[in-house]
């Protein structure tokens, strides 16, 4: 018998175990390990019968069948390992690329729920699964299978997976798209968050600028206050927000305040109310520190039930302190039973800083305008003393004086015609020294303005000033002192300032008066060029103008002359003064 390894090893032998083969492989592939199993030994055999000797017989003794049937198996084992492993790597990339595509959604959008919606149909589609979707919060079971996804121990949604979907298919997305998206949402979460405190920040620092600003600009207290009030309200979405100062009679006044809701939902400003126990305002003066208030049902008061009727459920309070004193507290009124954040009090404490420091600085200008008040009228009461006493005395001793040596003149002999001439000169030196006195005692405070008026003395300004005036008065009725005094001053200073430096032709002075100021105006037509700054005079008139709370500006560019305008308020006020009005209870 011939030797079987020679036939197989023939090149017919050959060419039919690489087809043999070749047929496993494709089997195997195609239809699973079993079946090319099956395959292989049916393969075998038939090689056997018709290819080794003796032909027609099955011969399992010295016969290739056993190899050939193992190296098949092998083969189809090895080739269905690597299809195996590189679908899972085709479905890793697909995945990846699907991750990828998801991030890009959702880290992209201005916000995580508005973005779910299309990353969960770009996710049933990509893993063909129709009706699979991503959910954020919380989730509800009725007809899916819920996939939680968490952050540790923090829910952030559920993959929801339709019933029906093999299980095969939900352990892949357990095992490995939810972790994914776990990280995604974590991701998007954070980012949300992120932007969203940047942006929070963004806005209080905007509107701690806008306070700023009017600390800066020393706006009026009733103005200030209500812009705090409402950028607090805005930024805390509170429901109405309050400005109020300690009273020494165990009161508060309300100074500014602030409410979406209307004028009817807040207190009004200049409105009184006693403190109550266990008030955000008594908490706020007994501690000096943030006080928080959650339950208002146990308190009773006027303002307990001003609270109560409008529904609020609780209140946040920070103290502002001025120069180690307390002066009073802003306060947050909230109408959501949810509790406030715990942020609220720092987040209201650098307003009223802004706050104390405006108080402050409304103090201290009030102190300082009150003491130049003080210096201007203790001046002017001099100046009146000065020429009464001139009047009074030095002006009516010479008077007599002058009477005196008239009455010697005329009883001198006529043969004494050097006495006479003697007399008639020192008489004559006498009146020069009176007329003298009378131009001093004038210019120290003008008799005319405490007779006449702010008319007459400024119509007598003009007559006497050195170059043509142009007199305009809209008014002519009688003012508070210290309006005419000031106003007397100013344009006085100003003639003099034209006749001394403007080589002017001509010189424009109007007055109106309305009922709460007077407006003075004095222009020339000279060189202009003059810095106030740099004149004593001006400074002196801007002092005085200032101290009745009025305004003063020259205007003098070089070759156009030069304009001065000052405003005097008849009734003046200071911004402490108007914080501090209002007295009367009133509801909200």
């Amino acid at each position: 018998m011939d030797d079987p390894g020679e036939c197989l090893a023939g090149p017919t032998g050959q060419c039919e175990v690489a087809a043999s083969l070749v047929g496993v492989l494709v089997v195997s592939t195609l239809w699973g390990l079993w079946l090319g199993t099956v395959t292989a030994i049916a393969s075998g055999l038939a090689f056997d019968y018709f290819h080794t000797p003796p032909l027609g017989t099955f011969t399992w003794e010295d016969t290739p069948l056993p190899l050939f049937v193992l190296v098949s198996l092998l083969t189809s084992w090895l080739t269905l390992t690597l299809r195996s492993l590189a679908v899972q790597a085709e479905e890793r990339r697909g995945e990846a690329d699907l991750a990828a595509e998801l991030a890009r959604l959702l880290l992209s959008a201005d916000h995580l729920r508005s973005a779910l919606p299309t990353a969960s149909q770009r996710l049933a589609e990509a893993l063909g699964v129709p009706g699979l979707s991503i959910k954020q919060g919380a989730v509800p079971g009725e007809g899916h299978k819920v996939l939680p996804l968490r952050d540790g121990a923090t829910p952030l949604g559920g993959l929801l997976v339709p019933e029906g979907v093999p299980e095969e298919t939900v352990k892949r997305l357990s095992d490995r798209v939810a972790p994914a998206l776990e990280a995604l949402l974590r991701a998007a979460l954070d980012r949300e968050a992120s932007r969203d405190e940047l942006a929070r920040v963004a806005t209080e620092q905007a509107a701690l600028r806008r306070v700023a600003t009017l600390v800066a600009r020393g706006v009026s207290a009733p103005e200030l206050f209500g812009s705090v009030a409402t950028e607090i309200g805005l930024i805390l979405k509170a429901d109405c927000t309050a400005i109020a100062r300690y009273e020494p009679d165990r009161t508060v006044v309300v100074v500014g305040s602030w409410s979406d809701r209307g004028p009817e939902f807040m207190p009004s400003v200049g409105s009184r109310w006693p403190i109550e126990e266990g008030s955000v305002a008594d908490l706020v003066q007994r501690t000096r520190r943030t006080a928080r208030v959650m339950d208002h049902d146990s308190a009773r008061g006027e303002m307990s039930e001003w609270i109560m009727r409008q529904g609020i459920t609780s209140s946040v309070g920070t103290p502002i302190v001025v120069e180690a004193s307390l002066w009073g507290f802003i306060v947050a009124f909230f109408l959501c039973p949810e509790p406030t954040p715990d942020d609220t009090c720092g987040r209201m404490l650098d307003f009223t800083e802004l706050v104390a420091t405006a108080v402050s600085n409304a103090e201290a200008r009030d102190e300082l305008a009150a003491s130049r008040a003080r210096v201007i009228a203790a001046a002017d009461d001099t100046r009146r003393r000065i020429e009464r006493d001139l009047h009074d005395g030095a002006q009516q001793r010479l008077v007599s004086v002058g009477l005196e040596l008239r009455a010697a003149e005329a009883g001198v002999p006529p043969e004494l015609t050097g006495l006479r001439e003697q007399l008639t000169h020192a008489l004559h030196g006498m009146t020069g020294v009176l007329e003298d006195l009378q131009e001093l005692s004038r210019g120290i405070h003008p008799a005319i303005l405490s007779k006449g008026g702010l008319g007459s003395a400024l119509k007598m300004l003009s007559r006497r000033a050195a170059v043509p005036v142009e007199l305009s008065l809209q008014s002519d009725r009688r003012l508070p002192e210290r309006v005419e005094v000031a106003v007397y001053y100013v344009v006085a200073e100003a003639l003099t300032n034209v006749a001394k430096h403007a080589r002017a032709s001509v010189v424009y002075v109007d007055l109106s008066v309305s009922d709460s100021s007077v407006r003075i105006s004095v222009r020339d037509d000279g060189v202009g060029g003059a810095d106030p700054g740099k004149g004593s005079g001006l400074v002196g008139l801007s002092d005085r103008v200032h101290a009745l709370g009025g305004t003063i500006e020259v205007t003098s560019p070089a070759d156009a002359g030069t304009s001065l305008v000052a405003t005097v308020p008849i009734s003046p006020g200071r911004p402490a003064d108007r914080g501090r009005e209002g007295g009367g209870r009133s509801g909200a």
